[in-house]
């Protein structure tokens, strides 16, 4: 794997005494898209802070690009774009005005067609006159994108990027992460919205009480934990599970469906139905039923929090 951005060690413990981050080690390959999932609390948008050098870890060394971030604090950080979950910017300035200053705060010189670009890019190059306290709330979002890119980051963060988002501005959200990394930018996002992360991941990392939980290519994941199920409806419901379809692990949903869990090899379907037929019982429809990474990433958390 090429290595663009490595976490060693890293922890957190304020001097409250919280420890809101436990020991994280963790690899990012260049250009490559991960998700970072976890309910509110769980350490993300710490732990993308300190890799962002907002916070100071209280353990561990972050490397980016083979710059360690906090002795080279400038040289890491110029590789970096922050899009934050919390408005930060100047509410009278222009539009055009903020991007281009972000980019002169990492050093860039002025590049006015790739500023129009990125702007472009994210349907404010119409905007760019107006005055940022002037726009629609989702608009203000795209502004922090635009700042985010405005300096040629090689990794651009993403801490719950389109909360709040409607629909449309979400969908246009995601074309520009695609092209990024079409164009080799790597993307590390954090959100609430899990078929996005479905979606858009390479790698899912699951994070819980400040502890990574698992890291795992999604498509491995899903193979792994992913559930399918055969939902039977019944043509007349049964009150429990004939002692004759013991050797099936079968059972009675709520609504009276006939559920039968299986993994994606499994063949015996079709003898599991002669089976049901053998017994006198009809069925009126089969649906399938396969576990999404929302499923998959309520079942860690819950197991986590029983053990």
């Amino acid at each position: 794997m090429d290595t663009i951005l490595s976490v060693a060690g890293v922890s957190k413990t304020y001097a409250s005494g919280h420890r809101a981050l436990e020991p994280v080690d963790l690899d990012i390959a260049r250009g490559e898209i991960f998700a970072l999932l976890g309910p509110n609390g769980a350490g993300k948008t710490t732990l993308i802070s300190i890799i962002c050098g907002i916070v100071t870890p209280s353990t561990g060394t972050v490397t980016v690009l083979g710059h360690d971030a906090q002795k080279d604090f400038r040289s890491a950080r110029r590789a970096i774009g922050l899009v934050p979950q919390e408005l930060s910017v100047d509410m009278f300035e222009t539009v055009l005005a903020t991007v281009k200053f972000s980019r002169r705060l990492f050093g860039k010189a002025p590049d006015d067609a790739h500023i129009e670009q990125v702007l472009r890019d994210l349907s404010l190059w119409d905007k760019r006159d107006a005055k940022i306290r002037e726009l629609s709330g989702g608009m203000k979002r795209r502004v922090l994108i635009a700042k985010a890119l405005s300096h040629e980051p090689e990794i651009l963060f993403l801490d719950e990027p389109t909360a709040g988002v409607d629909v449309a501005l979400r969908r246009d959200m995601w074309r520009l992460v695609h092209k990024l990394r079409a164009g080799g930018t790597t993307i590390i996002l954090t959100t609430h919205y899990i078929e996005e992360a479905e979606e858009m991941a390479d790698r899912v990392g699951v994070i819980d009480k400040g502890r990574i939980i698992l890291v795992e290519q999604k498509a491995a994941l899903m193979r792994k934990l992913g559930k399918r199920e055969l939902r039977i409806t019944l043509s007349e419901p049964l009150s429990a599970v004939p002692a004759a379809l013991a050797a099936w692990p079968l059972k009675i949903a709520e609504d009276g469906r006939l559920i039968y869990a299986f993994d994606a090899e499994d063949e015996r379907i079709p003898d599991l139905l002669a089976a049901l037929g053998a017994q006198g019982i009809g069925y009126k429809d089969l649906e399938t039923h396969k576990s999404s990474l929302e499923d998959i990433f309520v079942d860690l958390v819950e197991q986590k929090d029983a053990a």
